[in-house]
This record gives C-alpha cells, structure tokens and sequence, in this order.
C-alpha cells in the first residue's frame, strides 16, 4: 500500500502554496514594521546605514516564531476551504477518506515545523536577541563608529572640539576641517585644513589618528604669543571615549537563555527565588507555544469548512482572533509567572488545556457530527448582520429620477 498517494500530494500543493505565502507576508510586515523605528534610531543615534540589516537579521528568529504558527495555521485552512466550496471534499468524503485520513499530510508537514519551531524558540532565538540587544549597546555607546554629523560642533574627550564643512565617500574623505584641541597648560591649538581623514592607529587601539592636509594652525599659550603654522600635512591623535563592554549573555534576562540553561537556572538551589521563577515561566512560555501548533491543522479544518451553499469568510477572520488573542493570553501568563504570583502550570498550560478541549470539541463537530457546524449560531448571525447591511446599502442608494406625466421620453 502507498504511503503518499494522488490525493496526500493534491493536498500538500493546496497547503504549502498558501502557508508560504502567508509566512511571508506576515513576517514581512512585522519586519517592516520594525525597519521604520530602527532606521529613525540608528539616524538618531549617528551610526551606519549597514547596522539596521545586522540587526533586522538578529529579529528573523522572533518574527519567523510568530509567522510560522500562523502561516501553518492559514496554510491548512485555506487548503481544506478551497475542497469545501469546490465539493471535492464532499467526493473524497463519498469514498470513504475521513477528515483524519486526509489530515495525513497536514500533519507530517506540522511535525516538521513544530521541530523547526523549537529550534528557533529554544536556540536561535536567545542567541539572535542577545546579538540584537548588544548592536543596540554598541550603536549607543560609539562602539561602532558613529557619524560626526556634518555641520555641527562635536566634543571628544572634553578635550577636541571638532566640525566638519563636508563629508564623501561614506565619511572616508573630510572636507573644510576646524578643530580646537586644549592641551596641558591652558595651552589651546586651533587648526583648520582643506582636508582630512580617519586613520586606525595599530599601536593604540584607543587612539585614532585624524589626518590633516593643507591647514594653519594657531597655538595660544598663555602670557606668549600666539604661533601660527602652516602645513600640507599633519597628524592630530585623538583618544576615544572609554566604552564599557557590554554583558554577558544573559544576565537576569531569561529570554536570552538556551532551553538547557532554563533548565539548569529554574531548578537550581543555588540561584535566588525570582531567577527560578523567571527561568521557569520562560520555558513553560515556550514550550506551550510550540505545542500549541499539534492543534492548528484541527482548527484550521474545523473553521475552513462554511456552511452549505455559503462561501462565508467569518472562520479565516474567527482563526486568526483565537490564534493571536491565545498568544497575548500566554504572554500575560509568562509575565505573571514571571514574578512568582502564579505557578507556571497553571498561567501557561492551564489557557493550553482550555485552548486544546476547545478545538477537539469544534473538530469533532464537523468530524463526527453529520451536519455540524462549530460556528453555526456565528454563521447565521454573520448572515443576518451581512443582510441588513446590504438592506442599509440599497436604502441609501439614490433612485433614478421618474419622467413626470406628459413630458416627452425619448425613444
């Protein structure tokens, strides 16, 4: 007997075009989202262009965790609604293939992305916002070469007063330099060039050397008078700010912890109270958002099929509220198990059982009952309200004008 046959790779193609598309979709939005905010930070904060991609690579694991569910979710339903309204599912139904013998597929393909998922949410994921989190220190700190904006008085040191006319080649090329370096002694050296250019210093790696070419500079020093020199070249060492290196992975925040490490801090004596239960909620959080997907391809069954002839769209916009209003439910439970109100048991797996009996239920109803609709009493009302607004639509309409009696009317 065939494992796969005609029909199980019929099904794969009407779920695998529609989640990827849906995965993509959704993950792009959030990334757009959030590309917004960081190109209006990293401006802020003067750093390179380059650093917004390296850190919406750090955010692909977080956002593809929360696309996944839903692109497998969305895949599936819009498979199974497509045979619906087709009636190829009432053929398939005719020859003896039960909706679990036809969800065959559907769940070979959620197996593979329940593992996939929890590769992200247990490993990439904590690693991915740690890189996330050190970028961000990095670009506020000065670590990765922040922009001197042009046109404006900078201070490094507390020493160098430095502006910069125009600014080529990515910051390469400076053009129309005036810097004002304060020396020991109440000594001030004022210095303009025509140009300049940042140079790596190899035997400092604290210092960096600022090249000048075709300049004057001035040297005041108290009770003398003032020298004045020009030069075609010169070179000017300027110490960089101290930057404090950042954290160790981790740190207090658990969401940065691998699933072994979780693991080891929840349970361990030596750590304190409100680690444990930190560590603890986090695992728990994520563990029943990777098993929630064995439910989906049930779910998706159960709010795909509507109502004889009806083409109602109500269980996709139905679908999309549970799943993402259960996942606000399990970030409020992680939080609260966070702080030790409530055991992780019962904020997490307790909406998880609740959630699950649900979908078993309105599965059964359309598996197991003849006729079932889960969502019947919301169908017929959808019915109802799609009606009166289209009653509301036809009433505003404005009616043709009537020729009045005895006028002419054209042939």
């Amino acid at each position: 007997m065939t494992l796969i046959t005609a029909i199980d790779r019929y099904i794969f193609r009407l779920v695998l075009v529609p989640m990827l598309a849906v995965f993509v979709l959704a993950a792009s939005l959030l990334m757009l989202e959030k590309m917004l905010r960081l190109f209006e930070f990293v401006s802020t904060e003067g750093g390179p262009v380059k650093v917004v991609f390296r850190m919406m690579v750090n955010l692909v694991p977080e956002y593809a965790s929360l696309a996944i569910p839903l692109g497998l979710m969305l895949g599936i339903l819009f498979a199974f609604r497509k045979l619906a309204t087709s009636s190829e599912l009432d053929v398939m139904r005719a020859v003896g293939l039960s909706y679990t013998r036809l969800l065959r597929v559907p769940y070979m393909i959620t197996v593979a992305l329940v593992a996939l998922n929890f590769v992200i949410v247990g490993y990439l994921q904590p690693l991915a916002r740690y890189g996330y989190e050190e970028l961000e220190f990095e670009l506020q700190s000065g670590a990765l070469g922040a922009s001197i904006r042009v046109g404006e008085f900078i201070t490094l040191e507390d020493r160098v007063a430095l502006r910069i006319e125009e600014s080529r080649d990515e910051g390469r090329q400076l053009i129309g330099i005036f810097a004002r370096v304060a020396e020991p002694g109440g000594q001030v050296l004022s210095i303009s060039a025509s140009e300049g250019r940042f140079l790596a210093n190899r035997e400092n790696r604290n210092t960096i050397i600022l090249r000048l070419t075709d300049g004057t500079s001035v040297q005041d020093i108290p009770g003398q008078d003032s020298r004045v020199i020009s030069f075609s070249q010169m070179d000017l060492p300027i110490d960089l700010p101290a930057i404090e290196s950042f954290r160790e992975r981790g740190g207090g925040e658990a969401r940065e912890y691998l699933i072994p490490e979780l693991l080891r801090i929840g349970w361990s004596d030596d750590r304190s109270a409100g680690e444990r239960a930190d560590s603890r909620a986090n695992f728990n959080y994520r563990m029943v958002e990777v098993v929630m997907m064995l439910l989906l391809p049930l779910l998706g069954v159960a709010l795909a099929i509507p109502p004889k002839r009806s083409t109602s769209a109500l269980g996709i916009f139905l679908s999309i509220v549970m799943v993402v209003a259960y996942h606000k439910v399990n970030q409020y439970g992680s939080s609260v198990a966070a702080l030790g109100r409530v055991d992780p048991l019962l904020a997490l797996w307790g909406p998880f059982v609740i959630f699950g009996a649900l979908i078993v239920w309105m599965y059964y109803q359309v598996a197991f009952v003849p006729g079932g609709q889960p969502i019947g009493a919301l169908e017929t009302g959808y019915a109802r309200l799609a009606k009166i607004a289209k009653r509301l639509l036809r009433r505003d309409r404005p009616t043709p004008a009537q020729p009045s009696e005895g006028a002419p009317v054209a042939a």
